[in-house]
């Protein structure tokens, strides 16, 4: 088969031999690298911290906010969801776990020391059909799921009322959150 030449607006590949180039009309050079003896030293301090900062923004301001806001929502107008989560008593809370605790086949011993309400809550954290829950608050995630017709447990919601009764603001972060916002801290070798 005869070779066959191509036009020099095409745009295929060059032909064999030849190779296209760019230009763009000055020289480049690479700026030298010096450092002084303090860049050095800051340098050196930055490769070697106590604690590493893995980028993580705290989401801890925003989960707070969006907590006060569904509380006072809640508080303004008294929904039906919270009046029947009102009426869950803590026997009905105790039951909804051992029903959890049922489904599995082990025991969760890694849940040790950690109280009933938080074991629920975690769970909720969890359940990924309900959301994703890093950077908003419990209550906020609940409403949500429950406007979006998803069935969350009403057992979160009375835990998470109660909580909020006794004043217990750190209820409303997820503690994946807190772990994904948290600082590592580098041993001494």
């Amino acid at each position: 088969m005869p070779a066959t030449r191509r036009s020099r607006n095409s745009s295929g590949p060059a032909p064999k031999g030849s190779q296209k180039t760019l230009s763009f009309g000055h020289k480049v050079t690479k700026a030298g690298t010096t450092l002084s003896a303090k860049d050095t030293k800051a340098k050196a301090h930055t490769l070697n911290p106590k604690t590493l900062d893995v980028g993580h923004v705290d989401s801890e301001a925003a989960v707070a906010e969006q907590a006060r806001v569904e509380v006072e929502s809640f508080k303004r107008e008294r929904t039906a969801e919270e009046e029947r989560a009102s009426q869950v008593t803590d026997a009905q809370i105790r039951r909804y776990w051992r029903e959890r605790e049922a489904e599995r086949k082990a025991p969760r011993v890694h849940q040790e020391g950690v109280s009933l309400e938080e074991k629920i809550l975690r769970l909720f954290d969890m359940s990924s059909q309900f959301g994703p829950c890093i950077g908003i608050a419990r209550m906020k995630r609940w409403v949500r799921a429950n406007k979006l017709g998803l069935e969350p447990p009403i057992e979160v919601l009375a835990v998470l009322l109660k909580e909020e009764e006794k004043g217990n603001n750190k209820i409303e972060r997820a503690h994946v959150d807190e772990l994904m916002s948290s600082k590592f801290v580098i041993g001494e070798a």
